[in-house]
């Protein structure tokens, strides 16, 4: 573990000049991203059906694939969740994501590619790995160990070759052997479901570890920190985890719980929003305090963006990065190396930047229909 974070820490602090790269070129990126992705595509079901081989323009993907909501490619997806393969993406997928429900389904299924892991979650996750470490050179975050406080983390099987769950237990199931070093507790603990239970589990476990981050939701999170309070008998965090320097955020506004955190916590620490949910890392804080989350254009996601006033139209329009203005609202429109084309992901966004671009959640579209 001594050895190891250091190299990590290394190679963390050697991206740097790739996010440099894909920041200041973004439309570029972006571009770049949706050939690839139409490229592989082109010999699924799908892709043959919209005639992928022949798209070689945003102008013309846009003209030729409809948008799509969860209930128009739920078909799709419980073929794919059978064992059929190469209908939405061109590699086998193995992973579902299960995630929140819409209206008429109780849950959605996301489709989780070997690519979606690699170049998106995994490498978002090291790009906002590497501009923590820009920001805070002198940090020791990777001397310690990271604490998930996730959703409910049970792992489900269709058959023999086909898994689903929620998107941290997807993460931590399939995530490197370096992470799963850096990681507390060991998985047997952080993939419990019932909560009571695994709250005081995942006390006891991590007690006694030096923990030097945290991730999860809010809630949850301080449920968990008062319970080791109780169990050490000490009244704030960094009496017990001296070497605590940061939590990770996201998901719901951290505004109402900031003061609880600080309080509890006993010292400053450093906060970081990120915007990562089953159907893809989006975007993460490059600057402490920043109000927004920089865009990830090179991650294996083509973004558009649907002013809100569009939806519920008969052939609603969409604007690329070129075209979006700071403050308005936009639902998120993404194709992605999981295989979702032209999908509303049911999240609105407001622009803070454009250079780079930055973004924050700003509601739900349901909110604005």
């Amino acid at each position: 573990m001594k050895l190891l974070s250091p190299a990590i820490s290394r190679l963390a602090r050697m991206r740097s000049w790739r996010i440099e790269n894909w920041s200041t070129n973004p439309v570029a990126a972006q571009r770049e991203v949706l050939q690839d992705l139409v490229t592989a595509a082109q010999y699924t079901e799908f892709g043959k059906k919209y005639n992928f081989s022949q798209l070689f323009t945003v102008r013309k993907f846009k003209e030729n694939v409809p948008i799509h909501e969860y209930d128009d490619i739920k078909p799709y997806i419980h073929r794919m969740m059978n064992g059929e393969q190469n209908i939405l993406w061109n590699t086998p997928i193995a992973w579902f994501a299960k995630s929140s429900g819409t209206t008429s389904d109780k849950s959605k299924f996301i489709p989780v590619s070997d690519e979606s892991l690699q170049d998106n979650h995994f490498q978002a996750s090291k790009d906002v790995l590497t501009t923590y470490y820009k920001n805070f050179p002198s940090s020791d975050l990777l001397t310690g160990k990271g604490l998930v406080v996730g959703g409910s983390h049970q792992i489900s099987k269709v058959n023999d070759e086909i898994q689903y769950g929620d998107l941290s237990a997807v993460l931590m199931q399939n995530s490197p052997f370096w992470g799963q070093w850096l990681r507390t507790p060991e998985l047997s603990v952080a993939l419990l479901d019932e909560w009571e239970n695994k709250i005081e589990k995942l006390a006891q476990a991590t007690a006694e570890e030096n923990v030097t981050s945290l991730a999860g939701v809010p809630t949850w999170t301080l449920l968990l920190l008062k319970r080791i309070l109780e169990i050490k008998g000490k009244t704030t965090i960094k009496e017990v985890w001296p070497n605590l320097e940061l939590y990770i955020h996201g998901g719901v506004s951290f505004t109402p719980y900031r003061e609880q955190f600080d309080k509890i916590i006993g010292e400053p620490i450093n906060y970081l929003e990120i915007y990562n949910a089953s159907e893809g890392f989006f975007a993460g804080q490059d600057l402490p305090d920043d109000d927004g989350m920089l865009l990830f254009t090179e991650h294996g996601i083509f973004y558009e963006f649907m002013p809100v006033e569009e939806y519920g139209k008969p052939n609603p329009q969409t604007i690329g990065l070129g075209k979006v203005e700071i403050g308005k609202n936009y639902a998120l429109i993404i194709s992605t190396n999981g295989g979702l084309w032209r999908y509303l992901v049911g999240d609105t966004v407001q622009f803070t930047s454009l250079n780079p671009y930055k973004i924050k959640v700003s509601g739900r579209l349901k909110h604005y229909m």
